[in-house]
C-alpha cells in the first residue's frame, strides 16, 4: 500500500465507505473517525508509517466496533504493504497495543520489565536497612507514608520508556511524584491525636489514586487528550487487576507450597517467605502483569466483558438488597471511619463496572437488557450514595467537620454527579435521543476531577485538620 502511493486519508476513505455501505448512522460513522484519525497521527508521530499507523489504529477500534472488525478481517491482509509475514502483526484482528509507539523488540523489553520487577522488590526492602521494619510502629508508618513510591514511579517510568517519551514530557511526568513524596513525608502528623492521623490514612488513600493516574499519562502519551486515550487507560486497569489477581492466587499457592516442602524437611520458612519474599514479589507482580496486559489483550478482551456481566447483576442485587434492608429496618448508615471507607469502595466497585462495561461494549451495538442492568445498578447506587450522604450530613451538623467525613462527604459528592451524569446519558442512548459515544466522553472526561480532589485531600487536609 506504501508503495502504490496510497495515504492515510485514502485508508480512512475506504474504511469509511465500508461502514457507510454497512448502513452505519452518520453521527457514529463522524465519531469514529475521530477516533481513527487521533490514534494513526498519535502513532505516525512516534514514527510509524501512515499504512501502520493506520493498520493500528484500525485494531485498536475493531476491538469494540463490530463493522470495523470485519472490515479488517476482510481487507487486512491486502492493505499491509510487506510481503514478508514476519514483519506483520500477529493477526489483523487482534487488538492493538493501547498506546501510541513503535515496536520494540520483545527481548530487550522483557529484560527491562524483569529489571524494573526486582528493582521494586529490592525497594519494598530497602528501608530495612535504616531500620524500619513493618513490625514496628516507626517503620509501619513509614510504609505507610510511602507505598506507592516502591512501583508506580517504576511502571510510569517502563511506559515513558516504551512510549518513548521525549525529556520535556519525562519531566512533567516526574513532578507529581516529586509533589507526592514531599506531602507524604514532611508533614507532621499528630499520631497521638484522636482519631491517631486520620489525616494520615487519607493521604495514603488518596495519593495512590493521584500517582495511579500520572501512570496513565506515561500509559497514553499523547493520546492522554483524547477520550479513545484515557479509555484505553481505564481498560487498562481493570486487565491489570485482573491479571495481577491472577498471579496472587498463583503466588499463593506457590507459598502454600514452598511451606509444606521445608517443613517436610524439619525447617520453618515462615518468617523468610512472610518478611523477605512476599512483599518483593507483590510488588514487582505489579510490573509483570502490566507488562502481561500489553501482551495479552485478546485473553482479557474475551474475560473482561465476562467478567462485567457477570458481577453487574451481582452487585446489583447487593445494592437493592441493602436499600430494601434500609427500608424495612430503618437503621440509618455508620459513619465510622472504617464504614465509610467500605461504603466508598463499595460505590468505586460500582463505579468500575459501569467505566468496564463502557469499555467494552460495542458502541454500535443497539441497546440490550444488559444496558437496562447497567442503568439499574447506577440508579440503585445513586440512591444508596443518597443514603450515605444523608448520614454524613447528619452527623456533621451534629458534631462538627473531621478529616474522615469532609473527605467522605466530597467523594460521595464527587461520586453522585459522576453517576448521575451516567445515568442520565445512559437513559438517553436507551431512549435513542443520545449515542454511546457521549457516555464514554463524560466518563472519560471526569477523571481528572478525581486527580484534583485526591490533591485536595492529601495537601490540603493535614494542615486544614491540624495533622490529626
Amino acid at each position: 500500500m506504501a508503495g502504490n502511493g496510497n495515504t492515510s486519508d485514502e485508508l480512512i476513505a475506504r474504511w469509511r465507505d465500508y461502514l457507510r455501505r454497512r448502513e452505519q448512522s452518520a453521527a457514529d460513522l463522524a465519531e469514529l473517525e475521530i477516533r481513527l484519525r487521533e490514534s494513526a497521527a498519535a502513532l505516525q508521530a512516534a514514527g510509524l508509517s501512515p499504512t501502520e499507523a493506520f493498520l493500528i489504529a484500525l485494531n485498536r477500534l475493531a476491538v469494540t466496533e463490530a463493522a470495523t472488525r470485519d472490515f479488517a478481517r476482510e481487507y487486512g491482509r491486502e492493505l499491509w504493504p510487506a510481503p514478508d509475514t514476519a514483519a506483520q502483526p500477529a493477526a489483523i484482528t487482534e487488538p492493538a497495543l493501547a498506546a501510541s509507539a513503535p515496536a520494540v523488540n520483545w527481548r530487550t523489553e522483557l529484560a527491562v520489565v524483569i529489571a524494573l520487577a526486582v528493582a521494586a522488590g529490592v525497594l519494598v526492602q530497602a528501608p530495612r536497612l535504616f531500620g524500619y521494619s513493618l513490625s514496628s510502629e516507626s517503620g509501619a508508618i513509614f510504609y505507610l507514608r510511602n507505598a506507592p513510591f516502591f512501583v508506580l514511579p517504576l511502571l510510569a517510568g517502563y511506559f515513558a520508556w516504551k512510549r518513548r517519551l521525549n525529556r520535556a514530557q519525562c519531566f512533567w511526568l516526574a513532578l507529581p511524584f516529586i509533589a507526592a513524596a514531599v506531602i507524604a513525608n514532611i508533614y507532621p502528623y499528630d499520631l497521638d491525636g484522636e482519631p491517631a492521623a486520620a489525616t494520615l490514612l487519607l493521604t495514603a488513600l488518596h495519593l495512590p489514586l493521584l500517582l495511579w493516574l500520572a501512570v496513565g499519562l506515561a500509559y497514553a502519551g499523547d493520546r492522554w487528550r483524547s477520550p479513545a486515550g484515557r479509555m484505553d487507560f481505564i481498560r487498562f486497569s481493570g486487565e491489570l487487576l485482573i491479571y495481577y489477581a491472577l498471579i496472587s492466587m498463583g503466588g499463593g499457592l506457590l507459598t502454600g507450597l514452598t511451606f509444606a516442602l521445608f517443613y517436610a524437611i524439619g525447617l520453618e520458612v515462615v518468617d523468610f517467605v512472610g518478611v523477605w519474599l512476599l512483599p518483593g514479589c507483590a510488588a514487582g507482580a505489579v510490573i509483570i502483569a502490566a507488562w502481561l496486559v500489553e501482551y495479552r489483550q485478546r485473553v482479557m478482551e474475551n474475560i473482561a466483558p465476562l467478567l462485567a456481566r457477570v458481577f453487574t447483576p451481582l452487585v446489583t442485587l447487593l445494592l437493592l438488597a441493602f436499600l430494601a434492608t434500609i427500608v424495612w429496618t430503618g437503621r440509618g448508615v455508620d459513619t465510622q471511619r472504617e464504614a465509610l471507607i467500605g461504603f466508598d469502595l463499595l460505590l468505586a466497585l460500582v463505579l468500575g463496572l459501569v467505566l468496564y462495561g463502557i469499555s467494552a461494549r460495542r458502541q454500535t451495538d443497539a441497546p440490550n437488557l444488559f444496558d437496562w442492568l447497567t442503568l439499574v445498578l447506577i440508579i440503585s447506587a445513586i440512591i444508596a450514595d443518597g443514603v450515605a450522604l444523608s448520614a454524613i450530613a447528619a452527623r456533621i451538623t451534629e458534631f462538627g467537620f473531621s478529616a474522615n467525613k469532609t473527605a467522605a462527604l466530597g467523594e460521595n459528592l464527587i461520586l453522585l454527579v459522576n453517576l448521575a451524569g451516567a445515568a442520565w446519558l445512559y437513559l438517553q442512548f436507551l431512549r435513542g435521543r443520545a449515542n454511546f459515544a457521549a457516555l464514554e466522553r463524560w466518563q472519560t472526561a471526569y477523571l481528572p476531577v478525581y486527580a484534583v480532589w485526591a490533591v485536595a485531600v492529601a495537601a490540603a487536609f493535614p494542615p486544614l485538620f491540624g495533622f490529626n
